[in-house]
């Protein structure tokens, strides 16, 4: 969970401002791209988080692991999905806000070393 507050905190930083840039090129598209992006990310790192935490603890808690992940994975599918099919976030956003995620957690992997 420590892995989950630096990510949150350090990329709110490099969101919030872009989402406030990202006001002067496109009115509602983009930011609501780049928010979203970030929150499915965050949201993604705090499943993955918990999954691994139990999996540690039990041997049969394996199933309901992989499960759960497909569940994870489908909800975010079909949400993301539904956001670009009715136009609602720029895609370049969306992308843009994940990556904001993914690149602090490589960024904090590496730290860890």
């Amino acid at each position: 969970m420590e892995l989950l507050k630096r990510v949150a905190k350090k990329s709110s930083f490099i969101v919030l401002p872009a989402i406030v840039i990202a006001f002067f090129f496109e009115s509602r598209k983009m930011p609501l791209g780049i928010f979203f992006g970030w929150l499915f990310g965050i949201f993604n790192l705090r499943a993955l988080t918990r999954n691994v935490e139990g999996l540690v603890g039990s041997e049969k808690a394996a199933v309901g692991i992989v499960m759960l992940n497909l569940a994870r994975l489908l909800t975010v599918s079909t949400a993301i999905f539904m956001l670009v099919y009715y136009k609602v976030v720029n895609i370049f956003g969306l992308i843009a806000g994940f990556t904001v995620v993914l690149a602090l957690i490589l960024l904090e992997g590496v730290k860890v070393k």
